[in-house]
This record gives structure tokens, C-alpha cells and sequence, in this order.
């Protein structure tokens, strides 16, 4: 059998995503009869899936691993039984790229928020103050999800000077190389046109706070009201949730939208591709540090360092990637024993050398 036999669901599956790869990797399922489908939306063990013969109510029973990683989630394209009550998933077929980030338990987990995403729309609102760091987390999570970043600075209107809007886009430009930063108005209509012709091809997921304006800007890209929207608190610019689940929708326009709940914590999760995507400067700089294990705190040659003397690297900027690759490695190290050890002997190095370096301090001062 090949992918042709499977041609016939391609009409009713492309507005989601559907192609020939896609075919191609169901051919074994098809020969068992099941129906190959796309889930919307996932809830507590059940999900919906739309498929050639409409949006049909699964359980994911079969398809429950213990790896949290591999659990059914919005975005996935999956293999459903043709009947049956209650229907089920009986595969899952495997991601092109996959959104994770670690969960708020001492375990560390890891949790997926999105499957086979192109796009990583980071919604920031301009109606609070610009928390770069968050900027530069959730881009790291997007580097390392396989996905292209896109940052979208919404509720533009809110900041009538252009000369304003000029500096805050060009402050994000800097915490985000080689991403894309648009300046959007779902009021005014600034920056939609562009936005649309982005997403329109293939599936775009929408990440942010509470308050971020992702739910307008969602209703907006749909061209209807089938996001709740609520007001964000004036005192600090956040919201509450109105967005509760992932939902996937298609868009008149061409492509697909995940639209997520808003993010307070966004934890890294084996992102050190990531984080070196997110500061490309850093990285490159520390290829010519005298030390190939430079950590660009005080050690001799450092051309990190030489950098932000000369006023040609901020130091936020080397704050926050030390910050990032602190925290990836110790989130690694909780599952790795050997680079747990690696990080513990490093520390013990460092304090030595700290200790040395008061003494000799002290002694020089006698």
C-alpha cells in the first residue's frame, strides 16, 4: 500500500495540517481500518479528534504511557478506531517537533504543551513593563522545541508614542537574534496583516502570561469570538485565565492555531541548544576565550568578559544566560548522576579558588 491509497482523506485533514508525510507515516494503521485524525483538544484522558468523518470524543487508554513526554497532547496526529463505544486511540504517529517545558513538582517532569508546531508565537503585552528574561525563557523553550520563535508585542495601542514603540521593539530585537518582533494592535488592526501571512502556513502555537492578549489576538486570527476574553488588571497589566485548555483550530486564512492557558511559570527542560539559540553573541564569544570550560566570571581571557567591559555585550544579557544554563543544568543534572557529580565538583573548585583568593586579599592588606 502506499501513500495514494491514503489520498482520499486529504481534503477533509489539509486545513489541519494534513500532507503527504503525514499519509505516508499512516499507511500501517490504515491497513487496520483505523482513521487517522488530529487532536483539538485534550481532557483528563479523553480527547477530541477531528477526522474525515467529523470531530469524534476518544480515550487515550491505550496510548498512556509512564513517560510524561508521551502522553497524548493537543497537535498530535494519532490513529483512531473507526467505532466502537467508547472509541479509542490506538497511536500516535511520531512528532516533527515537540513544546516542553519542566513542571513546577520536585520531580522535575517534564510536560508537552504542544505537538508538530511550526511557529511559537511569545505574546508579550506592552500594558506592563518588559520582563526580558521571561522573553528570553520562553524563546529558549521555543529554539529547543524544533519550532521557529516569533515575538508578538500586543496591545501596541496602549503605547501611542512611536518613538516608545521604536525603543521596545528594539530592546526585544536585542534579547531575541534572528527572531522575528511585531508590533500588533488587535484594537487598531497595526501589524495583523503581517501576523496572518506568517501563520498561514502550517501550525503555530500561542504562548504567553495571563493578560498577554493571546485570547485577542486568537479571536482575532479566527475572525470570531470563540475565546473568552477578560480584562487585565490596570495595577500590573496580568489577567486570569481565560484560555483553560489547548485548543487547535484551523484558520480561515490558512493554517493552524494552538491557542494555550497563560504560563506563570516556565521552566526549562534540557533547553541547551536552546539557550545558546537565544544568546548566538554569547556563544560565539566564548569560542575565543582562553579556556575552552570558561564559566565568564572572573577567569584570565575571558573574551565574555572583555565584551562587557567593552560595552559591546550587556550585562543583563550575560546575567540572564548564566541564569538559564544554571538552571537547564540543574534540571540535567536531577536525571543524570554524572553531570550531577560533574556540577558538584565544579562547585567545590570554585569555592576553593574563592577561598584562596580572600586569603591571598587578606594577606596582602597585613
Amino acid at each position: 500500500m502506499t501513500s495514494s491509497s491514503a489520498s482520499p482523506v486529504l481534503p477533509a485533514l489539509a486545513p489541519y495540517g494534513w500532507d503527504e508525510a503525514w499519509a505516508d507515516a499512516f499507511v500501517p494503521y490504515a491497513a487496520e481500518g483505523l482513521l487517522p485524525g488530529r487532536v483539538i483538544r485534550v481532557d483528563r484522558g479523553q480527547c477530541d479528534v477531528v477526522t474525515p468523518s467529523g470531530v469524534l470524543r476518544a480515550d487515550t487508554a491505550f496510548v498512556t504511557p509512564h513517560d510524561p513526554l508521551r502522553v497524548v497532547c493537543t497537535g498530535d496526529w494519532v490513529a483512531v478506531e473507526a467505532g466502537g463505544n467508547p472509541r479509542y486511540v490506538r497511536a500516535c504517529l511520531p512528532r516533527r517537533t515537540a513544546f516542553v517545558r519542566s513542571t513546577s513538582s520536585k520531580r522535575s517532569e517534564g510536560q508537552i504543551l504542544a505537538a508538530n508546531v511550526d511557529h511559537a508565537i511569545v505574546a508579550v503585552s506592552l500594558a506592563a513593563e518588559l520582563d526580558l528574561g521571561r522573553v528570553e525563557r520562553f524563546l529558549a523553550l521555543a529554539w529547543e522545541s524544533g519550532a521557529q520563535p516569533l515575538v508578538v508585542l500586543t496591545k501596541a495601542d496602549l503605547v501611542p508614542d512611536p518613538v516608545t514603540r521604536s525603543h521596545l521593539v528594539q530592546d526585544v530585537e536585542l534579547s531575541a537574534p534572528g527572531v522575528t518582533v511585531l508590533l500588533v494592535s488587535a484594537v487598531e488592526g497595526d501589524g495583523l496583516d503581517v501576523l496572518v501571512s506568517l501563520v498561514s502556513g502550517g501550525t503555530s502555537v500561542l504562548l504567553g502570561q495571563s493578560g498577554a492578549g493571546k485570547s485577542t489576538l486568537a479571536n482575532t486570527l479566527i475572525g470570531e469570538d470563540v475565546m473568552d476574553v477578560r480584562a487585565a488588571r490596570d495595577v500590573d497589566g496580568k489577567g486570569r485565565h481565560t484560555t483553560t485548555t489547548r485548543n487547535l483550530l484551523a484558520l480561515p486564512g490558512g493554517g493552524v492555531l494552538i491557542d494555550t492557558p497563560g504560563l506563570r511559570g516556565v521552566g526549562l527542560y534540557d533547553a541547551e541548544s536552546g539557550v545558546g539559540q537565544v544568546f548566538s553573541e554569547i556563544e560565539e564569544l566564548a569560542e575565543r576565550c582562553r579556556f575552552h570550560d570558561c564559566a565568564h566570571t572572573a577567569e584570565p581571557g575571558c573574551a565574555v568578559l572583555a565584551a562587557v567591559d567593552a560595552g559591546e555585550l550587556a550585562v543583563r544579557r550575560l546575567e540572564s544566560y548564566r541564569k538559564l544554563i544554571r538552571e537547564n543544568q540543574w534540571i540535567v543534572a536531577k536525571t543524570d548522576a554524572r553531570l550531577r557529580a560533574e556540577i558538584r565538583r565544579d562547585w567545590k573548585r570554585k569555592g576553593a579558588e574563592g577561598r584562596a583568593a580572600m586569603e591571598a586579599k587578606r594577606g596582602r592588606r597585613r
